[in-house]
């Protein structure tokens, strides 16, 4: 088994430090280094940790042997367009069972027609993990509510679709939302 660790961490843009302090309980950043690089064993216990302190799920943090990977040509910086000083590559994402999509057919916001969404279903007690968010929200009779999630208070969420003009719709304990966790779009 090959850990995606330090790919994913860089993904995100945290340091060894910054995974070992969100750590519970916290550890070392020394730790989380050896982790990565297999000197030291990666338990399941120390990938649910990991994945927890990063904000992903801990089946993207291993690399499955048919996984693929993108190799990293070029890195654009404050400073231009450089080769990676080392061998640097980009994961393609795992599709778990909590994963819906959602395609855009019609500019919106900050959407344009042919977008694509990757989002994740939660359940109501995570709901406050999508504060802020772009959400999809499931209707009655197979309609959706698309829009961010400005609020949750007494069971009902506050949303403000996407539209110009558009008002607050307050929703009241759906089954489930989904957050918006990646953007496909075609250049």
């Amino acid at each position: 088994m090959q850990s995606r660790i330090r790919d994913v961490r860089r993904a995100k843009g945290m340091t060894l430090a910054d995974v070992a302090e969100r750590c519970k309980p916290a550890t070392t950043a020394q730790t989380i280094g050896r982790l990565e690089t297999g000197t030291r064993v990666l338990s399941l216990i120390w990938i649910n940790r990991i994945a927890d302190a990063l904000g992903v799920e801990s089946s993207d943090l291993v690399a499955l042997p048919d996984q693929q990977f993108l190799p990293v040509a070029a890195i654009l910086s404050e400073d231009g367009t450089h080769a990676p000083t080392k061998e640097e590559r980009i994961m393609v994402p795992n599709v778990g069972g909590t994963m819906v999509g959602l395609r855009i057919a019609a500019a919106t916001g900050e959407y344009r027609r042919g977008d694509e969404l990757w989002l994740e279903q939660i359940q109501p007690d995570a709901f406050g993990s999508a504060l802020n968010l772009d959400v999809l929200i499931p209707r009655p009779g197979g309609r959706f509510l698309f829009g961010r999630l400005l609020g949750r208070e007494a069971g009902k969420l506050h949303l403000l679709p996407l539209e110009a003009g558009a008002r607050q719709q307050v929703v009241t304990d759906p089954a489930w939302i989904a957050k918006a966790v990646r953007l496909v779009r075609k250049l």
